[in-house]
């Protein structure tokens, strides 16, 4: 562990974005690692992942090989799992195709590091809708489930 803090990336099929996204991260002021879980993409995410490892990120990035398509949910428990077990003190979760924009995670970071804040949220709703290269359909379809998502758990 080089750091206290871990982002994890489920992945699957992400050869175009994963190293864009890995390097979008490490170049940021705040050191963070990075534990990639892979679903078994055939187009070769993992392998890249793993070059990265041995070359340019050796200890700060990982990887958790998952034997098919065993779904994003699944893959955040098993990065929640594999952090706590590795001593982490924050652990955060994003998509590896900049659906969530890296700068943002020093916010997120300080809103607990430094605020005191058990848990941070960011959201691409709090001012409006604020997605970028995202079809009409994918936007419509993740703000509704945000609002079911509201309306379910209350908050």
């Amino acid at each position: 562990m080089s750091s206290d803090s871990i982002i994890i990336i489920p992945t699957y099929n992400e050869i175009e974005n994963i190293e864009k996204i890995v390097n979008a991260i490490f170049s940021l002021e705040k050191k963070f690692d990075i534990l990639v879980i892979d679903d078994g993409s055939p187009d070769g995410t993992a392998q890249a992942v793993k070059r990265l490892m041995s070359t340019t990120y050796e200890g700060r990035l990982h990887l958790v090989e998952r034997k098919g398509k065993l779904g994003l949910g699944t893959a955040y428990i098993t990065g929640f799992k594999w952090a706590l077990e590795h001593g982490y003190d924050y652990i955060f979760e994003m998509d590896a195709d900049f659906s969530h924009n890296p700068l943002d995670l020093k916010k997120l970071y300080e809103a607990c590091s430094v605020e005191g804040a058990d848990l941070s949220i960011g959201s691409r709703y709090c001012k409006g809708i604020s997605v970028v290269n995202w079809p009409i359909g994918r936007v419509i379809m993740s703000y509704y489930a945000s609002v079911y998502v509201r309306t379910v758990l209350g908050m």
